[in-house]
């Protein structure tokens, strides 16, 4: 690559650094809920953010000098409008464009730098605590319109030992991770007859999660608990994993509580990261994103106890496929369930 093209690369990066920063000022002073009830001067939208009106136009200028806002300079002053596509991805978290949790989540790593580089001077990890209530939420939040659309409509009616099971009467399902609790209400919602029992350390996140069963309507079979998942002694007919084992310290001895929990007929579905099956120096922007959260945020909290796998979020399909072996898993199955970021996983005794 040529020194002008590496520069050109960075410069780029730099475009994209300020893009999301701005978003991120948007979202926290409540910008785009203003644009959303139509096209604005700046004097307008800070009486009705509550704001200061130079602030307020140079975040608007600056704005549409990246494409998120359309402003009409024909008018004086000048007036800016949000897109719809913009509105969706910024504000609507049931949309599976949504980005708004994403950009809050990345916004959170602000204060993990100074941890993050003693862990790598030291091989140490980062507590969890660390990463406060934002990066749970944005977790739940980004997760949130896959987990309440794709899971029910696309996933479990083709993953047979789930839909039959759940559709066949009342079924017991343990979801180990299960963070602010999207993936538990969805399968209640699809299949009224199951039983959902979520399992997650962060006590932050098992608030939430018991907060949207009740207002899901699905508490009466929703029950949440701020536990190690590997510490549980339960008995179900299906369990479940979303975006978490990359996270564990302990996947194996999480697997194998979930092994423990399961009939022999049972079956366990885990879903991670659509990374390739391996690392073989090449360009990938997905891969490339992946590792990004990883060097941030996963590895340094899979790290944080002590032992630790270490895994990190480019979990590759044959590393899963070793810890579901030594927690006594015999079959594993890669389905043929195709999804942008996610890989799905079957893991059956």
């Amino acid at each position: 690559m040529a020194a002008g093209a590496f520069a050109d690369g960075v410069f780029d990066a730099t475009l994209g650094y300020f893009k999301i920063w701005s978003m991120y000022l948007g979202l926290r002073l409540g910008l785009y809920e203003v644009l959303r009830e139509g096209e604005l001067d700046a004097d307008a939208v800070a009486e009705r953010a509550g704001i200061d009106p130079r602030y307020a136009r140079e975040w608007l200028e600056q704005q549409a000098t990246i494409g998120v806002l359309e402003a009409d300079v024909s008018r004086e002053p000048p007036t800016f409008r949000l897109p719809e596509d913009a509105a969706e991805s910024l504000l609507d978290p049931d949309s599976l464009s949504y980005l708004g949790a994403t950009i809050r989540q990345l916004a959170s790593l602000r204060a993990l730098i100074d941890p993050v580089v003693d862990a790598f001077r030291t091989g140490e990890g980062v507590d969890p605590e660390r990463f406060g209530t934002e990066s749970s939420d944005g977790q739940g939040g980004s997760n949130r319109p896959v987990y309440l659309t794709t899971l029910p409509n696309e996933w479990l009616p083709h993953i047979e030992p789930f839909h039959a099971k759940l559709g066949s009467g009342p079924a017991r399902v343990i979801d180990i991770g299960c963070g602010h609790g999207w993936s538990s209400i969805a399968l209640a919602k699809a299949y009224p007859e199951a039983a959902v029992d979520g399992f997650d350390p962060d006590e932050h996140s098992i608030a939430e999660a018991r907060i949207h069963a009740q207002e899901a309507g699905v508490d009466d079979r929703v029950r949440f608990h701020a536990v190690d998942a590997a510490t549980i002694e339960a008995t179900a007919d299906l369990a479940m994993a979303f975006e978490c084992v990359h996270d564990m310290p302990n996947p194996v001895q999480v697997l194998g509580a979930a092994r423990q929990a399961l009939s022999d007929d049972g079956a366990m579905l885990v879903v991670d990261e659509r990374v390739r099956e391996r690392f073989d120096g090449t360009p990938d922007q997905l891969d490339s994103y992946f590792y990004g959260w990883s060097i941030f945020d996963c590895l340094p909290v899979g790290r944080s106890a002590t032992p630790s796998a270490a895994t990190g979020t480019v979990m590759r399909p044959d590393t899963l496929r070793g810890y579901a072996r030594e927690a006594g898993f015999t079959r594993f199955e890669i389905l043929p369930i195709e999804h942008d970021a996610f890989r799905l996983y079957l893991l059956r005794p």
